[in-house]
């Protein structure tokens, strides 16, 4: 879809109502500080520092199989998120507005709103989009409280998400009062919602246009579209919608949104996106965006969509709560199904302790669900709500109840029936035997692969299994562990995990498995990765373990630099674009010569040949009835020597297709620049030590120096180490593995990096 159509139709809309972005323009505080300028979305806390103190939880994490409670150091980041902060803001309606509102996005978290020192408005859940009327101009201020021990993850904390002012006469439409149908792949219903406390006389048209500004429909809803294209994530076609709201015989509103015609159905056939069956290749997503934090970037999410698209990724879980509503916009234009998921817990708290959303959950569970529904059930990439995620409840008999209060709230709030709902449920067989699962829709479970069957069994609807998590393998991007054998819960004196893809935690499994499972069985729906990418947080195996501050869990790394694993999904997803790598991703191994240090090749291809220094280590087939050998060529008996390893990939018929290779890499020559990549208004510029060959270098890392230039601003490096206490908002941090990313902000300039003096491991 055209966004300078967009924008100029935008501009050609009736003067009378409008909306804009309260970006710029705002102060912030913290008690004891002064106020100073900054733009939102913005994260207080991301720029550190890193601190063991900030938020330390003791705490029994009963999904992770513990016992007994332990201390939890940098469950939630180590950033100090935790407390009391103020922004503020003129804010001036527009001449001739009868009618304003503030639009929040997200504000992190108990938000208050005040105009000129008078209470207005504000919510509870940080996560939930809220509207506050605004009855004159004057001086906005937000305050923002953020509670310890009140998330299992990195939050962030302020006004972390847009605020939009809208206005418009008495007679308008309200904030996410459109609600868009596509019943079948040529119709369009459309549902507005008005805001008319007079009761005047209203006449309500449409418009659909093309994505060329073709008009190719008018009239009342319902209206036709011949020959329609569909939107799916292969072809995201997108129309746009104008809506004229008049009254008193002239225009009072044109509003304009983005949708496609698709169509969704879950039964006993499986899961259907425009008639044709698909199994989900998606993976779960956390909300902040590394370096940024949790300040939501519609810029830095298209990145994150480009490399999972690129992997073969075909949906996204938003874990564990409703998404920004440009995470949406972002996923209707690139094609990505959301899996559009609300809570972490219900009415009981996760451990005995807390702030969880459980103090909220009865008082304002129908009003965060309404505002999600709301928000995403015009949006064609939303094709399933999940209303939780392994909450304690599902282990009694009133949590099955609970679950079907709340799934008949999602249908009646719902106006496309055919969305499902569902839960990703974990503990076995309780939620069976209490009735849980034969209450869902579709019956979504977490790991667990041993009790699928006994799901389906149970399940009263589909007589199928969503995997809402599935994996949980971790690793640290560049590095690897010896023996390379299969292993739960596996730790290592410095903090990382093996890159070999076989180390996973004690409650999950390895990608193989997963995949064995699906391919097995027609009825299981496919899979949400836990998770796509690196997130700040819940260190697991390292909950215990200073330093450590983010996840192990992601296919990319925090920085978005992908794994060994990224290329094991990729050959398994990908149909598009043929696979071939070598992991390890290095041959330094200084020390190891002679020792076995074993090759794998992860490959689209049903073959391949392994070589060491020109010397063939035999070929290799798929082995159907191997755990390992299914999904992966592996070469377990390679014994390290200097030098060079190549991978040569065969077709169907015995022909070369493709090749690859990895080399010792020598000392540190130069710094270089591995890419240099533009997402609207940000950069991201990936560098690397070299040695004088070109060859990533990855045991000698070394302090960078950024700086930004001509214009542009700098806005955070990271270079994927878990246990790096270096601030993500500074401008020297070391390299990990020989790698990091530098991201910088503006439409001018350019960001540079310089390599510092050498400072060895």
């Amino acid at each position: 879809m055209n966004i300078a159509l967009i924008a100029a139709l935008m501009a050609s809309a009736a003067a009378e109502a409008g909306e804009i972005e309260l970006n710029d323009g705002w102060e912030f505080r913290r008690p004891g500080e002064e106020w100073r300028s900054v733009s939102v979305p913005h994260d207080w806390a991301v720029a550190g520092p890193f601190d063991k103190a900030n938020d330390l939880q003791f705490v029994l994490i009963v999904e992770n199989g513990e016992t007994n409670a332990t201390e939890k150091s940098g469950r939630t980041g180590a950033l100090p998120w935790v407390g009391e902060g103020e922004y503020r803001r003129m804010v001036k309606i527009p001449e001739g507005a009868e009618w304003a509102e503030l639009a929040f996005d997200g504000v992190m978290a108990e938000p208050e709103v005040f105009l000129d020192g008078e209470r207005i408005g504000g919510w509870k859940y940080g996560y939930s989009p809220f509207e506050v009327e605004l009855p004159r101009s004057g001086l906005v201020t937000v305050k923002v409280s953020t509670r310890p021990k009140s998330s299992r993850w990195y939050p962030g904390a302020g006004i972390y998400r847009p605020v939009r002012l809208r206005w418009g006469g008495r007679v308008g439409i309200p904030a996410h009062g459109q609600t868009i149908l596509t019943p079948d792949l040529e119709t369009v219903e459309v549902r507005t919602e008005l805001r008319n406390p007079d009761s005047a006389p209203v006449a309500v048209t449409y418009r659909v246009l093309d994505a060329a500004g073709n008009c190719v429909a008018k009239g009342a809803s319902p209206l036709k579209v011949k020959g329609a294209k569909p939107w799916s994530p292969e072809s995201p076609n997108l129309y746009i919608l104008e809506t004229t709201v008049s009254s008193g015989g002239k225009t009072v509103e044109t509003r304009l949104d983005r949708f496609g015609f698709r169509t969704v159905a879950c039964d006993s056939v499986g899961f259907r996106l425009n008639g044709v069956r698909r199994k989900f290749k998606g993976v779960c997503l956390h909300h902040d965006h590394g370096p940024l934090g949790a300040a939501f970037s519609k810029d830095a999410f298209r990145r994150q969509v480009g490399i999972l698209k690129d992997m073969g990724c075909d949906s996204i879980r938003t874990s564990h709560n409703t998404p920004a509503r440009g995470l949406l916009e972002i996923c209707d234009e690139m094609g990505m199904m959301v899996l559009c998921e609300s809570f972490d817990c219900w009415r009981m708290p996760k451990g005995k302790s807390g702030n969880g959303y459980h103090i909220f959950f009865d008082e304002w569970w129908k009003r965060d669900m309404e505002q999600m529904i709301r928000l995403g059930r015009s949006h064609p990439c939303v094709v399933m709500w999940s209303v939780g995620n392994e909450v304690p409840e599902q282990r009694s008999k009133e949590g099955a109840a609970l679950y079907r209060k709340m799934q008949d709230f999602v249908h009646a709030m719902d106006a496309e029936k055919t969305r499902a709902v569902t839960a990703g449920m974990s503990s076995m067989p309780d939620a069976i035997t209490n009735g849980v699962i034969a209450e869902m829709d579709v019956p979504a479970v977490t790991y667990r692969l041993p009790f699928y069957q006994a799901i389906r069994d149970a399940s009263q609807r589909t007589r199928a299994v969503l995997s809402a998590e599935s994996a949980s393998t971790v690793s640290s991007r560049a590095t690897y562990k010896f023996p390379a054998v299969a292993a739960k819960k596996k730790t290592y004196p410095d903090g990382q995990c093996s890159g070999y893809d076989l180390e996973c935690c004690n409650w999950s499994n390895l990608p193989d498995d997963d995949w064995a499972m699906q391919e097995d069985n027609d009825w299981v729906l496919g899979e949400f990765v836990w998770t796509g990418f690196d997130y700040l947080g819940e260190p697991t195996p390292y909950d215990e373990y200073w330093p450590s501050r983010s996840s192990y869990f992601g296919i990319v790394d925090l920085a978005g630099i992908p794994k060994d694993r990224f290329w094991l999904y990729r050959a398994h997803w990908n149909k598009e674009s043929p696979t071939l790598h070598i992991c390890p991703s290095h041959w330094n191994f200084k020390g190891r010569e002679g020792e076995i240090t074993p090759v794998y090749v992860y490959t689209s291809w049903p073959e391949a040949e392994l070589f060491v220094n020109g010397v063939s280590q035999g070929r290799r087939k798929f082995d159907k009835t191997s755990r390992l050998d299914r999904f992966r060529l592996r070469w377990n008996d390679v014994r390290y020597e200097p030098g060079e390893v190549k991978a040569v990939a065969y077709d169907s018929e015995g022909r070369v297709a493709g090749t690859c290779s990895i080399r010792t890499a020598g000392s540190v020559a130069a710094l270089r620049t591995v890419s240099e990549k533009r997402y609207g208004n940000l950069v991201y510029l990936h560098v690397a030590l070299v040695d004088a060959d070109g060859n990533i270098v990855p045991d000698d890392d070394r302090t960078v120096t950024a700086e930004a230039v001509g214009g542009m601003k700098l806005r955070g490096m990271c270079n994927g180490d878990a246990t790096s206490l270096e601030s993500l908002a500074g401008s020297r941090m070391k390299t990990f593995r020989g790698e990091l990313v530098i991201v910088g902000e503006g439409r001018d300039g350019s960001v540079k990096a310089s390599m510092e003096h050498p400072a060895r491991n």
